[in-house]
This record gives structure tokens, sequence and C-alpha cells, in this order.
């Protein structure tokens, strides 16, 4: 298979979770005669307005080889990497509802919508707001305060590592979650370089959100700017390197089997 069609094979992935989500949104137009709840409804609509999946690059192999000769016999194997790419309005659900509050509460901030948000992100029906890093204590304070929204809890921020997205390598992902609401949810993610590791402190505006931030720091090397004590919270404090990266070596204690000596898995041949 060639990396065209690939590309193809992506753009039949598209085609489908467009039958797929104009199938869906013909159940939810039933409303209550279909017996679903106004919540399932609104699950239903936001699956239906789903992102379409985009190519972000391609996969050689069945596991990748990356060191030696591929033993698996798939080594001609060539896969497009999906992901879900940006969205368009209307997204379904309280997705909307969302996305215009946070526009309006953004008014006379110091940056507007357009400036703050990247692309949004509908998946499996939950909602992934990306935010430019520079304007995330922006959005997090209307998340906070304004009264249409009012996402009391962040419950954490997660690291991620993509060692071949240039130029926006570490992700961190927040969720948060209305109780005011029903239990209203919605994602952040922020995106920053491998060479300038900075996305700010939200701790000023979720305090508790100070400990999740440090096991952040400690896994993935993100500099939480603004912090007020930005230490390991897992591992030793001279611990060297973040255990959670990619890049990070896996390390292992040799094992000797019959003679043959099994060297620690960062060592061995690269399946992935």
């Amino acid at each position: 298979m060639s990396d065209s069609e690939g590309a193809k094979d992506g753009t039949g992935a598209e085609k489908g979770a467009k039958d797929g989500a104009a199938a869906v949104n013909a159940d939810t137009t039933k409303g209550q005669s279909s017996g679903l709840t106004p919540r399932e409804v609104e699950i239903r609509q936001a699956e239906a307005a789903g992102s379409e999946p985009v190519v972000v690059g391609v996969r050689h192999g069945m596991f990748g080889v990356t060191q030696g000769g591929d033993t698996t016999g798939y080594s001609r194997l060539v896969r497009p990497i999906l992901v879900a790419g940006a969205a368009e309005r209307p997204y379904g659900g309280y997705f909307d509802e969302i996305a215009d509050n946070l526009e309006r509460g953004l008014i006379g901030s110091t940056a507007s919508y357009a400036e703050a948000v990247s692309a949004v992100v509908i998946e499996r029906g939950e909602m992934t707001v990306h935010v430019r890093r520079e304007h995330l204590l922006a959005v997090a304070r209307v998340l906070r305060d304004d009264a249409a929204l009012r996402f009391e809890i962040v419950t954490g921020v997660s690291g991620v590592h993509y060692p071949n997205r240039a130029g926006e390598e570490l992700h961190a992902v927040y969720h948060f979650l209305s109780i005011t609401h029903g239990g209203r949810r919605v994602r952040i993610e922020v995106s920053c370089p491998d060479d300038d590791r900075h996305i700010p402190s939200i701790v000023s505006v979720y305090p508790a959100n100070d400990w999740h931030e440090r096991e952040t720091w400690d896994m993935f090397g993100i500099e939480f700017d603004g912090h007020p004590a930005l230490t390991r919270i897992l591992m030793p404090d001279d611990w060297p390197g973040h255990p959670q990266r990619k890049d990070y070596p896996l390390g292992g204690i040799p094992v000797e089997y019959k003679g043959a000596t099994v060297p620690p898995p960062d060592q061995r041949r690269s399946y992935n």
C-alpha cells in the first residue's frame, strides 16, 4: 500500500464518519418519541456532529520497527495515522452553548474567542477546546466565573508527549466539570514546543490543580509558570529526567538465561 493509498483510507474513514453521523442525527430528531432522555438526545447529537478524521502522518510496518530488521512479515504495510480534526458548528448538544458563552465571556478580556481558541474538536460525544497557551488563564477565569458556564471543578491536568509533532510536542489536557449545570464537561487542551516547555499555571484560578500540575511537570517536564511550588511529587527530588516522556529510557536489569544475556528493554530491538 502506498502513502497515497493510505491517505485514501483516511478519506474513506471520513466518509464513514459522515454516514454514521447522518444516521444518528436521524434518530435524534425523534426526540422523546424514541424513548431517549433529554441528556441521551444531547449525547446522540454531539456524536452526530463529530469531527472528521484527518491524516497527520504515516505508519510503516506492523510495529514501527526502528532498529534491526523487521521479522514480523509486515514490513511493507503502510497505514495513515488519523486524529480527530476541527469540528464545524453546530456541534450538537450543549456544546454550542459552551462555545457561545465562552465567546461572549471573553469579550473585554485579554483576548477574543478567535485569538484564544485555535480549534474545537467533537469526538465520541466529548468536546475538546484547543486553547493557545498565552490565553489559558483568561479562558479558565471565564469557565469558572461566568454564570452561564460555571465550571466549578477542574479534575486535573494530564500530560501527553508527541515526539513527532514539531512545534507542539507537549500537551497539557485539563478536564472541567460543572455541578451547577448538571454535570456538563469540557476538555481544554494546550500545547507547547519541546524547546520551550512553558504553560501558565491555573492554580491562581483553580487552587486544587496544584498537585496535578506538579505531577505533570514531574512526569513530562512541562513548566507551569506561576505555580507556587513546582517540585517533584512522585519521583525523588534529584531524579534525572521525566519518566513518562516517550524519549525517556526504559531501563531494566540484565537477565541471564542459559548462558545468554537478555538486555534491558530499551536496548533491544524496538517494535513501537
